[in-house]
């Protein structure tokens, strides 16, 4: 793995050299976009919008529009902003992790310790793990301040970035139902259909099978041969009784795990 950060967390006045790698990697397949008529590749091109022609990668800047004019940024007014968050992940507070909505959970990263702060590196993990508290920081990735929080996981330290607030959209656009009645039976019945079907969580047995299945059609396509297509078969519930869909949902094969 290539590490795509290195400086330091932030512990109270302990100092803890570190590297941040990406904790997740891409599972859908890489596809190119070609012309129909001659499958040549299709290449994107970064064109001023004035002149039509193309501008180098070394010529161009970034800028905000404010009161209609651009006020062009370079990389030091971005390290001007909070030059310590550029290089240091300050732990601010600690909370339980229970606290925090999974809705703010975004981007994860593994957090590997210098050589010369392995034993500060042992003492979070060991720390967080005895409190069972996650500790919330802001640091600075890619020329962007963003929210995280430090959190142990096994034998290894965690940094996993958040959502702020703001960036939450306020619910209370949607059309929920409302005054609605749940019959006593009809929710003792769906509490039964849950419980059949709870069993232990196991994130390995999920598999991309989208992925698999495309993968397939393009090695038929490959080798001359027509793929298989499945066909969606749609089966509609008889009746429009919720009670008796639920009863016949537990007449079902699923066993429930005890």
């Amino acid at each position: 793995m290539r590490a795509i950060w290195s400086g330091s967390i932030g512990f109270g006045l302990v100092n803890i050299p570190v590297k941040l790698y990406s904790a997740t990697q891409e599972s859908r397949l890489d596809l190119d976009m070609l012309d129909k008529k001659d499958h040549s590749h299709i290449r994107f091109q970064r064109v001023n919008e004035k002149t039509g022609k193309e501008v180098a990668w070394g010529n161009i800047v970034k800028a905000y529009n404010y009161n209609d004019e651009y006020v062009v940024l370079d990389d030091e007014d971005f390290a001007a902003a909070s030059p310590k968050k550029s290089k240091v992940i300050e732990i601010s507070s600690f909370v339980d992790a229970a606290e925090i909505d999974d809705m703010y959970f975004e981007t994860p990263y593994f957090i590997e310790p210098d050589k010369s702060g392995t034993k500060a590196y042992e003492l979070l993990l060991q720390t967080l793990n005895k409190t069972q508290k996650v500790g919330i920081s802001l640091f600075v990735l890619r020329s962007q301040e963003h929210l995280s929080i430090v959190r142990p996981k096994e034998d290894y330290l965690v940094l996993h970035r958040l959502r702020f607030a703001e960036e939450i959209r306020d619910p209370k656009d949607l059309s929920l139902p409302s005054n609605v009645k749940i019959a006593k039976k009809e929710l003792d019945m769906a509490i039964k259909l849950v419980e059949q079907y709870t069993e232990p969580f196991d994130i390995t047995q999920y598999k991309d099978e989208y992925r698999k299945e495309l993968l397939k059609i393009i090695k038929a396509k490959a080798s001359g041969k027509r793929p298989a297509v499945k066909k969606l078969r749609v089966v509609h519930t008889k009746g429009t009784d919720l009670f008796d869909q639920l009863k016949a949902s537990l007449g079902g094969n699923k066993k429930r795990v005890s």
